[in-house]
């Protein structure tokens, strides 16, 4: 079998992710529904999500008509290899589809997992993890479909037509599908943070007017947010979250592809990362059977069922990569398996770190919910310097596995062969990403359950066994964001190397000493984007918010009978004003990622280009791990007080330790994990617009 053989994995892969999450989106439509009451909860959250994600895609598709015919023009001036502008579309599409797919799924799936509940912990858990399968799935089956047909159609096409860049086939395909995921990065960036202003603002707006100034309970069907919150978890954390791994993944594997030529390891080079995708799908397959709980409801017994799972398809990763490399690679390139396992390893002590300082089980959160006795300033400080102090951790995690996988790989000796290694760890770390975001889609579902369990007055015991599914939920979503951020951190590095590259390839000469001004002054810019990027989305997170607080105020206000339960309130109206506000809000930050690389090449060079993508790497990875571990401490000492401890629900620490959640939603569902997407999306601006802003800048 050859190394072209190997590359039909892909596609194989592909076909069969997206065949099993058929297989279980089909399981679970056949489950019962629930009484007439959950499936009409469950109809309102499912027409508004749909609703909000018609009204994003027809905006985004304008941006990416126009997008499309400045692509296109610049293929007509030779910028650009024509397929560009195309695929530019394709992998908008394919992520936003994914995306799509994932969250329909996820609103069939609420209800569902609240009627299982009723019979069991074991069947609630697996029809949530199950819908949150289906979302892995789909991604990497979208992913690794849009790149095969890629690959297949420029290898196909390059043994017939003139080679418009570089000396052979395989460089000029994967030079070419460098370029294609500026769609999917852009497509994410539009998800990631249109989906976290909407739910942020809805979540905030119940939150505040609801527990802290009416005194009801979260998912009280009398506040008039409480859909537009369900819609949100549906919008961000899921069909957002998928937008956002679609990109690294697919990210990730063309970048590395294309180090992998630029190390003289040819179509090989290529054949690992692609064929490496292909068998995490067949092992995320596998994993997913082992995600079995009993009716223990405790947290570390449901979460050792899922952590069962994604440990399982990680060894079978690391076993099946070894072969791989050597078949492929040769005994003389066994460090690249290394690699692999550092990215492996890295991907899951970063999960664990970000556990420790976001759980409730452990100190640092219970700190914060200790802080809420003395009011919501020291909740607020506490918060924050629990974030502050976790960056620690995956700082020196990813480090080191930049050195490992570098030197390991070729380091000095083979510098190029280093950056392979680089890249191939961010394969490796994404290589069970059919598994791993299963985990963290899962959280909406079953946060969604809760909420349908409470506003259809269902028994004290379903809500119990819902309360451990969502309990569990949040402290996965908080590790499934320390993934998405670490994946995003070796993803970005690979696309910068390889962004040096495409430079090197168009004959430009490039001084990267830290003594060449331009290059400092791209770094200053960089490390500044972040900070800006954040202020924007917080910014807007508040004003949609403001907006929600004063129409659930006049609800309140203006609706006889709505606090008895005599009187319905108007969720239609939250939800209009959510998904407007989100609408109109995502634009700027949006527009400032895409723009910042192209202006800054233009006007001071491409070293500054460099620069900035450092800058943007180094201080965004920090700044979102932050904000996501802030954000989870303060929701989860909410959850601890809301259990007993430390007054109960209603308490003065309780109404403290809401002040202080409100504060990290935007921070760990809005600005946090968009930072991701930036510093990937960046990256893939530079490599798409290398060639005229070598043509063009003002610094010749």
């Amino acid at each position: 079998m050859g190394n072209f053989d190997l590359l039909l994995l892909a596609p194989v892969g592909s076909i069969i992710a997206l065949l099993f999450a058929a297989y279980l989106a089909f399981s679970i439509l056949s489950k019962d529904q629930g009484t007439p009451r959950m499936k009409e909860i469950a109809q309102a959250v499912k027409v508004g999500s749909k609703a909000y994600l018609k009204r994003q895609y027809a905006g985004v598709a304008i941006f990416f008509i126009v997008v499309f015919i400045i692509l296109y023009i610049m293929a007509l001036k030779k910028y650009l290899v024509i397929f560009v502008p195309y695929a530019f579309l394709t992998g908008g599409l394919f992520s936003g589809l994914a995306g799509f797919i994932g969250m329909s799924i996820a609103t069939e799936s609420s209800n569902r997992t609240t009627a299982a509940a009723m019979k069991s912990l074991n069947s609630g858990l697996r029809v949530a993890f199950s819908s949150g399968a289906v979302m892995g799935l789909v991604v990497v089956g979208l992913g690794l479909l849009d790149l095969s047909i890629w690959y297949y159609f420029l290898d196909w096409y390059y043994s017939s037509h003139p080679i418009p860049i570089g000396t052979d086939k395989i460089t000029a395909i994967t030079s070419t599908m460098l370029c294609f995921g500026m769609g999917a990065s852009s497509q994410a960036l539009f998800a990631r943070v249109g989906g976290g202003i909407f739910t942020k603002a809805a979540d905030v707006g119940a939150d505040l007017v609801g527990k802290v100034e009416a005194g009801i309970p979260e998912d009280d069907p009398r506040n008039p947010a409480v859909i537009a919150d369900n819609v949100g978890d549906n919008v961000g954390d899921v069909a957002g979250m998928g937008a956002d791994l679609y990109e690294s993944y697919v990210g990730s594997i063309v970048a590395t592809a294309a180090l992998g030529v630029a190390a003289g390891l040819g179509v090989a080079g290529v054949t690992v990362p692609m064929v490496m995708a292909a068998v995490g799908v067949f092992c995320s397959i596998l994993g997913t059977f082992f995600v079995r709980s009993s009716e223990e409801a405790k947290q570390n017994v449901l979460l050792a069922a899922l952590r069962k799972g994604i440990f399982v398809s990680a060894i079978l990763v690391a076993v099946t990569s070894y072969f791989l490399i050597r078949f492929t690679l040769g005994v003389e390139n066994l460090g690249v398996y290394w690699s692999v396992l550092s990215g492996l390893i890295a991907g899951v002590l970063i999960g664990l770190s970000t556990e420790y300082f976001t759980s409730s089980n452990f100190k640092p959160t219970r700190s914060v919910a200790d802080a809420s006795l003395t009011g919501p300033a020291t909740v607020i400080i506490s918060g924050m310097s629990v974030g502050m102090m976790s960056t620690f951790f995956p700082v020196i995690i990813i480090g080191i596995a930049i050195l490992t996988s570098f030197f390991l790989s070729g380091g000095a000796a083979n510098f190029q062969a280093g950056l392979y290694g680089v890249g191939i760890s961010a394969v490796g770390l994404l290589s069970t990403l059919g598994i791993t975001l299963a985990t963290d889609a899962y959280g909406p579902v079953a946060d969604n359950a809760g909420g349908n369990a409470q506003m259809s007055n269902l028994p004290p015991e379903v809500r119990k066994r819902t309360d451990a599914l969502d309990a569990l939920g949040n402290t996965t979503a908080a590790t499934g964001k320390g993934f998405a951020i670490g994946s995003a951190a070796l993803t970005a590095l690979a696309l910068i190397a390889a962004y040096r590259e495409q430079v090197a390839l168009y004959g430009k000469e490039m001084t990267l000493s830290l003594m060449n001004p331009n290059l400092l002054v791209g770094l200053f810019l960089g490390g500044m984007l972040p900070f800006l990027f954040s202020s924007m989305t917080m910014r807007a997170v508040g004003r949609a918010a403001g907006k929600i607080v004063v129409e659930v105020r006049r609800q309140f206000k203006e609706i006889v009978g709505l606090m008895e339960g005599e009187a319905k309130p108007d969720y239609a109206r939250c939800v209009k004003i959510a998904t407007v506000a989100a609408q109109k809000e995502m634009i700027l930050p949006s527009l400032t990622a895409i723009i910042a690389p192209i202006v800054v090449g233009l006007l001071i060079g491409v070293e500054a280009t460099v620069g900035l993508l450092i800058g943007t790497l180094v201080c965004g990875f920090v700044l979102a791990i932050m904000m996501a571990n802030s954000g989870g401490a303060w929701d989860n000492a909410k959850k601890y007080i809301e259990e007993g401890n430390l007054g109960g629900k209603g308490s003065f620490a309780h109404k403290a330790s809401v002040v202080g959640d409100t504060v990290g939603d935007p921070f760990k569902d809005t600005a946090g994990p968009s930072i991701n997407i930036l510093i990937k999306l960046m990256s893939m601006v530079s490599i798409v617009f290398t060639s005229f802003v070598i043509s063009n800048t003002l610094f010749k």
